[in-house]
């Protein structure tokens, strides 16, 4: 299950009170950073903006990738690790505005982890240090750390060891001695 906390609403659905959640300027001032970032083609830049304009924790040497969309109401909610990758037109959410209920999560993504184009990462889980998600997941649970993940819904494709045996003749992935 996901570590999301429930915040319960009257009346309306909660999106229609989104600004009762969080503040107006917040999400304007967010939503110009993150369409800067999302075009912007350096890394150290995107990183930059990240960390100092939306309270991101951002590792070295990770990078996003074209058009990745990061969570526009929570982003300080995010925490992606030390040279990982985030593909293309990925989103990372930290926020689920439901008909009776919001709920806000950590994201968490560790060190060295590749995530493929088009993935969606829900609120509230963690995907573990060299983990490898598939394009196109959903990734709405947690992802043990070296496991390789894909599809929707979410399946285990490897587990850590079994993508060790994989790669171990690899002449880049082998672990060397």
């Amino acid at each position: 299950m996901r570590k999301t906390t429930r915040y319960p609403v009257e009346g309306a659905n909660s999106l229609w009170q989104v600004y009762k959640t969080v503040s107006f300027w917040k999400v304007a001032k967010s939503f110009i950073v993150i369409q800067v970032a999302r075009y912007t083609p350096f890394m150290s830049v995107k990183n930059w903006l990240y960390r100092t304009f939306l309270g991101m924790k951002v590792g070295e040497k990770t990078s996003f990738a074209l058009m990745v969309m990061p969570d526009i109401m929570f982003p300080e909610k995010i925490s992606v690790g030390r040279n990982t990758v985030i593909g293309f037109n990925t989103t990372i959410l930290a926020h689920e505005y439901l008909i009776k209920e919001y709920r806000l999560g950590d994201v968490i993504i560790g060190d060295e982890v590749m995530i493929g184009a088009n993935s969606l990462i829900m609120p509230g889980v963690t995907i573990g240090d060299g983990a490898i998600v598939s394009a196109g997941t959903m990734v709405h649970k947690d992802v043990p750390p070296g496991y390789f993940v894909g599809g929707n819904p979410m399946q285990v494709i490897y587990t850590k060891e079994q993508q060790a045996d994989r790669w171990a003749d690899d002449p880049i992935y082998a672990k060397k001695e």
